[in-house]
């Protein structure tokens, strides 16, 4: 249960609304029973489960179906994995406006630690590691790395390179920008250089990356360097721009950085008379 416990702790915005990463681990549990509905062992397993999911006010089921729901207990609400393509509501708006505003001042250690970090472990990936900046030379391309279990419990390993600004493919990038070609490189790096998985105690490759930037990835960006890796390595990449960054952020109902947070007037420290 450590795996759940972790998750549990995560900080939530509305108590009826769990991560993804929550409800993937609970439907992977109760699937992962080989006993058929109406099964005694499958009865005491999903009776153990719901003995710790109901401290937090969540029961798990089977529907009619034979598949693993989960259900908060005091809404009688299912729940559903986040989609972030969702319309947003006016709160939510003015939570994604906030966290814009923060990519545009942040630097890229913080658009690591303070948003995107945050953001994979509630997304279910697991032993994120960043190089930081006292690794940057030994990155090998990689800003951070980490891994994310199929519920098949196969496990992919992922590479991240992130930039802070706009990511666009013009001859010259202006402050703040990056350049495609600069991460052609970085990316090639990423492809063929082996991590070391400290619990299996042995060098993995990545299966895929992911080029995050803080701003706008432009379609002719990702034509560029789409055309510069062959077939195989072409697969493997995936971009992740501002947009992405504030749907997933705010529909996975994650708090908001507090630099990104309104600054309130400090008390003073006299009483006026």
């Amino acid at each position: 249960m450590s795996r759940l416990e972790e998750v549990l702790a995560l900080p939530q915005q509305r108590a009826d609304v769990p991560s993804d990463s929550f409800i993937r681990i609970i439907r992977r549990l109760l699937d992962m029973s080989d006993a058929q509905p109406g099964d005694e062992n499958r009865s005491n397993a999903l009776a153990a489960l719901n003995s710790v999911l109901k401290r937090e006010g969540w029961e798990a089921f089977y529907d009619q179906d034979a598949a693993a729901q989960l259900r908060h207990i005091k809404t009688n609400s299912i729940a559903q994995i986040v989609n972030p393509h969702r319309p947003l509501s006016p709160v939510e708006v003015a939570r994604s406006k906030q966290l814009s505003d923060y990519l545009e001042r942040c630097s890229e250690d913080e658009l690591i630690e303070e948003v995107l970090l945050p953001l994979f472990r509630q997304l279910g990936f697991h032993r994120i590691t960043a190089a930081g900046h006292k690794d940057k030379a030994m990155e090998y391309g990689k800003d951070v790395w980490m891994k994310y279990t199929l519920p098949t419990l196969h496990v992919l390993y992922f590479g991240i390179q992130v930039k802070k600004g706009k990511l666009n493919s013009a001859g010259v990038s202006k402050s703040g920008n990056a350049n495609v070609a600069e991460i052609h490189n970085q990316v090639s790096m990423m492809i063929g250089h082996e991590i070391f998985d400290p619990e299996l105690n042995r060098r993995v490759l990545v299966d895929h990356m992911f080029i995050v930037a803080g701003g706008e990835i432009t379609k002719q960006a990702r034509n560029w360097l789409g055309g510069k890796l062959d077939a195989a390595k072409r697969s493997q990449v995936m971009f992740i721009d501002r947009d992405d960054i504030l749907n997933l952020f705010i529909t996975t109902n994650l708090p908001l950085p507090a630099d990104a947070l309104p600054q309130r007037p400090d008390d003073p420290d006299e009483i006026p008379f």
